[in-house]
């Protein structure tokens, strides 16, 4: 999500030093590259593209060091909301830093006790989605990469329609994301009672 909202902050510095019509924008309104996703529709509240390309690209990078180094520390899901919440508001698109909030919000329960897990699932089911965890993980990376850069590909060198695809993408993205996240846990929890005996 953070590498996402690079691109769309590399877009807006394109733009260069002009005032947006609104606080809905377009990342790249030119690019027939990103035409199939509408130009990549982002909002900003900073009345200069540049300067929201600018603070976008430096927040993606603080959410992409964030993961990478600190979300599994004491408050880093809340951590990673915030920084999510604030490219969602300098340019860094709609449905990145929406599903970086998503995973953030899961990631806040790193190093928690999943004791309704144990309570409420079987070991049988919780063997069983356990086993699921690596299809849902893998189907959400490549949906995600299906949508971007996958839609632009498909209509720029092949002349594919992608408006076509986008809802069908976008809602196996977030089924697979959500997926993930509960078989993870279920995962989780076997790892955690493994080590406790």
């Amino acid at each position: 999500m953070a590498l996402a909202g690079i691109e769309h902050g590399i877009g807006e510095v394109l733009q260069g030093n002009t005032k947006p019509a609104g606080v809905m924008i377009l990342s790249w309104p030119e690019s027939t590259f990103y035409s199939a996703v509408g130009g990549e529709p982002a909002l900003t509240l900073i009345p200069n593209m540049l300067v929201s390309g600018i603070v976008t690209i430096i927040v993606s990078l603080a959410l992409l060091a964030w993961v990478l180094l600190f979300v599994q520390r004491k408050h880093g899901g809340l951590i990673m909301v915030l920084i999510s919440l604030a490219l969602l508001l300098v340019g860094g698109g709609i449905f990145p830093p929406i599903l970086a909030m998503l995973a953030a919000i899961a990631g806040g329960k790193i190093n928690s006790p999943l004791t309704w897990w144990r309570k409420h699932l079987s070991i049988g089911c919780r063997r069983l989605m356990s086993r699921l965890w690596p299809l849902f993980y893998w189907g959400g990376i490549l949906t995600f990469l299906a949508m971007l850069p996958g839609l632009s590909i498909l209509s720029y060198f092949f002349g594919i329609d992608g408006s076509v695809f986008i809802l069908v993408i976008l809602c196996c993205m977030l089924l697979s994301l959500a997926l993930a996240i509960l078989t993870g846990f279920a995962r989780d929890s076997l790892v955690e009672r493994t080590s406790e005996e």
